[in-house]
């Protein structure tokens, strides 16, 4: 019998995904130091689309080179050289030549762009993020002008995607970024039409999916990631996401991955933040089934008129198959384990494997490595931070050619790391 992970999928604008699971959106940290795209992204995704997977979603291709979420970030910013037009396009090309789509996911750090790379980001307002270590520094507020210059940078993102042979692209309306702060009544101040209610936060989230369809054309894909919840008091809450959620009914959206959290309060990463969860009670119900926001979806679904996808937490063929066959989502994504078995979607098709292994269970900092007195803080910080740089570093190893590893010493990961990260800025920044 043939699974549900491996039938097809229309989608609203015509076209269509050739089974139900995609590899979700991952940072490679793989750009030039112009932040531009490279052979190396290109071996990645080859490898990646030689996996099985129907769908490929990109990393954070930003749209301001000025404001990204990490030195090593492809720019789409203003003119594209031929040698960069060139890049993008053998980029796209090696996943399609593999069997896969591949959808650029455009996005806009906001005060998420870390100190290492501008040392005054923006965001709606200028409100600081509640993180301990100075990573970030305090945001000044965009203007009007600004605002509607952001429009446009997506809107040609998008456009250069379609050139240069992306089957869609995903709008990044999720975890902390821009489009997402703008969201979140914590973040966004404003006391002019891009702020207040919601109708008015939602603003920029429509005006650049609007505005992106109108220049893409109605044959083209064009999907946004929205956060569920943003797990704060006081932010972006369920509600509100099922709000958005009917506005874009309306806007041609081909596919809503259905994500939560941000940096303060990292849910998409099943990590805790420094503060308790607001929604938590809804929370631990999930607990008990591999994906974080699977309920968050089955309530999507009531007012979802187009496909849903979700990410995080699935790792078995049957947890996949019981939340399709339930009708919550229609594509499930497949993230971190895919950085250290890139076949994973095919073994899963062709049932050669149950399910993937739960590597972040084998990576742990144990007090005794920093100390008896160490804080259960800083452990759990390591701990998250470790964790993130071993499925960096696999990434790293398959975009050279390498096979990934399974096991690494995450201590050492997580300063080898650091190291590439600083250099990589000092690389694009001169400091």
């Amino acid at each position: 019998m043939t699974s549900l992970l491996d039938r097809s999928l229309s989608l609203p604008s015509g076209g269509s995904l050739k089974n139900r699971i995609a590899k979700a959106a991952m940072t490679e940290g793989l750009a030039d130091p112009g932040n531009r795209a490279t052979a190396r992204l290109a071996a990645l995704y080859r490898r990646w689309g030689e996996g099985g997977a129907g769908l490929l979603v990109t990393g954070n291709v930003m749209v301001d080179r000025r404001y990204l979420e990490r030195p090593g970030n492809v720019a789409i910013d203003g003119p594209q050289s031929e040698e960069q037009i060139a890049a993008l396009k053998a980029w796209a090309g090696a996943a399609r030549d593999a069997g896969a789509d591949i959808w650029m996911q455009i996005s806009h750090a906001g005060r998420q762009t870390p100190k290492i790379v501008a040392t005054e980001p923006v965001a709606p307002s200028a409100v600081d993020l509640d993180l301990p270590g100075g990573t970030f520094a305090t945001p000044r507020a965009l203007t009007g002008a600004e605002i509607e210059e952001v429009i446009e940078r997506f809107v040609h993102a998008a456009s250069i995607a379609k050139q240069t042979g992306f089957t869609g692209v995903q709008i990044h309306a999720a975890h902390g970024y821009l489009i997402s702060a703008f969201l979140s009544p914590l973040v966004n101040r404003r006391e002019d039409e891009w702020g207040g209610p919601l109708e008015n936060r939602a603003r920029l989230l429509m005006r650049v999916v609007r505005e992106t369809r109108a220049r893409l054309g109605s044959g083209y894909a064009v999907s946004v990631k929205l956060n569920s919840s943003d797990f704060q008091k006081g932010g972006f809450a369920p509600e509100d996401s099922l709000r958005v959620t009917e506005w874009l009914n309306e806007a041609g959206v081909d596919l809503l991955e259905i994500s939560g959290g941000s940096y303060e309060q990292p849910a998409m990463m099943d990590i805790e933040g420094m503060e308790a969860r607001h929604e938590e009670t809804r929370r631990e119900t999930t607990r008990e089934r591999e994906a974080y926001f699977l309920i968050y979806a089955e309530e999507m679904r009531r007012v979802a008129q187009m496909p849903l996808m979700v990410t995080g937490g699935f790792r078995s063929r049957a947890g996949m198959e019981d939340a399709l066959s339930g009708g919550a989502c229609d594509v499930c994504g497949i993230a971190r384990p895919l950085c250290v078995d890139p076949d994973l979607p095919g073994k899963l098709l062709r049932g050669e494997v149950d399910a993937a292994p739960s590597y972040e269970k084998r990576l742990r900092i144990g007090p005794g490595v920093l100390g008896p007195n160490s804080s259960i803080d800083i452990l759990r910080a390591l701990n998250g931070f470790g964790v993130m740089a071993f499925f960096y570093r696999n990434i790293f190893r398959l975009a050279d050619g390498l096979e990934a590893k399974d096991r690494m010493a995450v201590l050492p990961a997580f300063v080898r790391h650091q190291m590439h990260e600083a250099a990589a800025a000092k690389a694009l920044t001169g400091r």
